[in-house]
């Protein structure tokens, strides 16, 4: 098991209560976003406005807004965010984030 279901639970209760959150991407999500030429996903810095839990192979899902006016929808797992130090539970994030690259890193291939 990947992640701590107690943990989990807790976190998304927190982190729903502070929605919208803002958050800036990784430059490899960026990367992503930017060869599936859609145009509004230059910024590197977007909210989130919403947030699930994918099951133990997928962890926390966020769901991302750029600001702009378009109709497409981006979400990715939370560990390809990165949040700011001075918010409101981004110690924890950054505890559940760490862990869980950790986890997945010493899974069999």
């Amino acid at each position: 098991m990947i992640d701590n279901p107690d943990q989990i639970e807790r976190l998304i209760t927190r982190l729903t209560a502070v929605l919208p959150l803002p958050a800036r991407i990784t430059a490899e999500l960026a990367a992503t976003l930017q060869t599936e030429k859609h145009p509004g996903y230059r910024k590197l810095t977007c909210s989130v406005t919403s947030i699930s839990y994918a099951g133990d192979d997928g962890g926390i899902v966020c769901k991302l807004d750029f600001g702009d006016e378009s109709d497409r929808v981006v979400y990715t797992s939370i560990t390809h965010l990165r949040f700011d130090p001075r918010q409101p539970l981004a110690r924890e994030i950054a505890s559940y984030q760490k862990h869980r690259v950790k986890r997945l890193r010493q899974q069999p291939v």
